[in-house]
């Protein structure tokens, strides 16, 4: 299965190595409280919230973090 951005943070924390991915480039976000309420949303979801840039993520981001992930992954 390929991550895009309508794949859901809850099937990405699921994957060991998608997880590890996020953490590289989002230090400390899958242990985050918050996370908790965003697992059921896409990533396109949650770029459109403005707690996304608080995080530092961005579409651009995003979508780099999804090429590793799909790297390492597939």
């Amino acid at each position: 299965m390929a991550f895009t951005l309508d794949t859901t943070l809850g099937q990405i924390l699921a994957e060991p190595q998608a997880k590890a991915v996020l953490d590289q480039y989002l230090p400390g976000v899958s242990s985050n409280p918050m996370i908790e309420m965003a697992k059921g949303m896409s990533l396109r979801m949650v770029l459109s919230m403005p707690q996304a840039a608080q995080f530092g993520l961005t579409q651009a981001k995003a979508e780099e973090i999804l090429a590793e992930i799909n790297k390492r992954v597939a």
